[in-house]
């Protein structure tokens, strides 16, 4: 597919990528990368976040035209692409996942649109699977009862509503603007993430791209969904117990980070008594039915049921290492440039 742009209008893009022991999906990602945006000459950025995976060894072997930063520890995705970002040199910059893979077109589909859109600060893809069923690309930006009530179903049943995030089926026909975007594929200007000051560095991981969005939001730009634009992401969820509960009690601590940050302590205590609230109440629920569900329905119930857990008992304050982990790591910067 040829590209969208002229080659006199094509901006310098620049790729950004965080990589943390992801070195077969990074390998995937840079294919992509070099297969479909040949024609636009992009700088690409790898940041290896302190995981040592051997992605370094791999890059300087067969990608020789990525700029590589090995972190000497894990500092976080969001401090990690503010590392990355020293080296930028495109007037736009993509952050990409490294779970992702780029179709032929899609990065020209994304600037093309970006050119398009009035007021674009952030402008991303529809992100799908690798059965090609799509995510959920789009949220609402976080607010504590939001938090403590969303659901899947409800997602359904009000999708005609702003209040809450649409379903993972919300295909419109063409882009809109929408509060937020998962940061999985995101395209806005280089100077827009400078001046924003890249990522809030409070985040180690998760709530920081619902963080970039409010920013953008708040300088008067739009965040815009683009469904024609497809990406394909693997995703990094873990399906051991261990994954699950870290996963549960890392992403509410961020999002009780992203209260405090962007709405002050009385919307963080209230969205720790909503979490606590509801967590108490959905586990009552599920203990209820759980005995007369199928059999096939039973491991998902279970899942659930850990989740919950994790966040009840962040909830009452049993979880404090999620508040200090990688703190440590993030106050040191220090990294190399091969």
């Amino acid at each position: 597919m040829q590209s969208t742009l002229s080659a006199d209008m094509s901006p310098h893009l620049s790729v950004l990528i965080v990589n943390w022991n992801s070195k077969e999906h990074l390998r995937k990602c840079l294919n992509s990368v070099r297969a479909t945006c040949a024609d636009l000459a992009p700088q690409i950025i790898v940041v290896e976040a302190g995981s040592f995976d051997g992605c370094g060894e791999m890059i300087r072997s067969h990608y020789p035209e990525v700029e590589f930063i090995q972190s000497a520890t894990n500092v976080g995705f969001g401090q990690a692409n503010n590392l990355g970002l020293a080296l930028v040199t495109g007037r736009m910059l993509l952050l990409l996942n490294p779970d992702t893979e780029v179709a032929p077109g899609a990065i020209q589909q994304l600037l093309a649109e970006f050119n398009r859109l009035p007021l674009a600060g952030i402008v991303a893809p529809r992100l799908i699977n690798s059965d090609g069923t799509s995510q959920s690309s789009v949220h609402s930006l976080p607010r504590p009862l939001r938090q403590a009530v969303d659901a899947d179903w409800l997602r359904r049943a009000l999708a005609w509503s702003s209040l809450w995030a649409p379903p993972a089926e919300f295909v419109p026909r063409e882009a809109r603007a929408v509060e937020a975007v998962a940061g999985a594929c995101m395209l806005l200007r280089t100077s827009t993430f400078v001046r924003l000051g890249g990522f809030t560095p409070d985040y180690f991981m998760y709530a920081e791209d619902m963080d970039l969005c409010l920013k953008v939001r708040r300088v008067g730009l739009k965040v815009y969904y683009t469904p024609a634009v497809v990406v394909v992401h693997y995703g990094g969820g873990s399906s051991s117990t261990q994954g699950q509960k870290f996963s549960a009690v890392m992403s509410t601590e961020a999002l009780h980070t992203y209260m405090q940050v962007n709405h002050g302590a009385a919307s963080a205590a209230l969205y720790r008594v909503a979490m606590g609230s509801t967590g108490t109440i959905r586990l009552a629920l599920m203990a209820l039915v759980f005995p007369f569900l199928p059999r096939d329905k039973k491991e998902a119930v279970r899942t659930s049921i850990l989740k919950w857990r994790s966040v009840v008992s962040w909830a009452l304050g049993r979880e404090q290492w999620a508040k200090s982990f990688g703190r440590d790591a993030s106050d040191d910067k220090q990294l190399s440039v091969p």
